[in-house]
């Protein structure tokens, strides 16, 4: 069945607010066209208003909060209150991620993507100032998702600048990123993908530890407290490498088996 790139005005018709109409028809395409990227299986919506998440798979038990907006997808992607955020980085229960984008005037869906829970660190959360003391919640703090900061293996698109991808293509590229899910901790999260990220901008297939070292002001940077930057980007060189993410092919050359796109 070919899907509709086109949010459903049906389900919205009961609504006078622009912000609810969008809110239904946004969850009515995700839950008539969307599958579960960890098994394939179609999903349900929760209950409104639950506390966390807006779908679940109920073959896998997978959770998926959906966030939409008009326009481009832009750097950073406007969430809820900070300090909700990053206790739910550490949850149990701690949902995936969809985000969708359409054009305002057309209706026309330009981009649907998933990203894993997993690739979520608080390095990417990015506070907002506190409301001012005259706002009606005087002192609240929200965040932002910088998805700029996160490697472009782990954005997973259903629908790319308005052209669908096929089922097997999502689950493919889901399975490959088993080897984030593989590292517990946040401090060693944030060293990998900050590493990852490092070997997507250089923009090239094949690269040399040189060039990977070329990014050590970036990560002294983001982690000021490590003396041994070299050390740490051979190590998880070494840790993709033997997770298949990379393959070593001699005298310091690496090739990138799994590219995002």
């Amino acid at each position: 069945m070919k899907v509709k790139l086109i949010l459903p005005l049906d389900v919205a018709k009961e609504y006078s607010s622009l912000v609810q109409q969008i809110r239904v028809m946004t969850e009515g395409w995700v839950n008539r066209s969307a599958f579960c990227p960890n098994c394939g299986v179609g999903l349900s919506r929760f209950e409104n208003n639950a506390p966390v998440a807006d779908f679940y798979c109920g073959h896998c038990s997978e959770e998926y909060e959906l966030k939409s907006k008009s326009g481009a997808m832009g750097k950073k992607i406007v969430d809820g209150a900070y300090v909700t955020m990053i206790q739910r980085l550490q949850a149990d229960n701690n949902p995936n991620f969809f985000f969708l984008t359409y054009d305002k005037s057309t209706l026309e869906i330009r981009n649907f993507l998933t990203i894993p829970k997993y690739f979520f660190v608080p390095a990417i959360i990015e506070k907002r100032k506190a409301l001012s003391p005259t706002a009606r919640r005087a002192g609240w703090v929200g965040c932002n998702i910088d998805v700029s900061n996160i490697p472009e293996i782990g954005k997973i698109f259903f629908v790319q600048n308005g052209v669908p991808k096929s089922k097997d293509e999502v689950l493919e590229k889901w399975s490959k990123t088993d080897f984030v899910k593989a590292t517990q901790s946040v401090e060693s999260k944030g060293w990998l993908l900050d590493v990852l990220m490092c070997v997507e901008k250089i923009k090239q297939p094949e690269f040399s530890l040189e060039d990977v070292y070329g990014f050590e002001g970036y990560l002294k940077a983001k982690h000021p407290f490590n003396n041994n930057v070299k050390a740490k980007i051979r190590q998880q060189l070494q840790f993709l490498r033997d997770k298949g993410v990379l393959d070593f092919v001699g005298r310091g050359q690496y090739r990138m088996k799994l590219m995002g796109k």
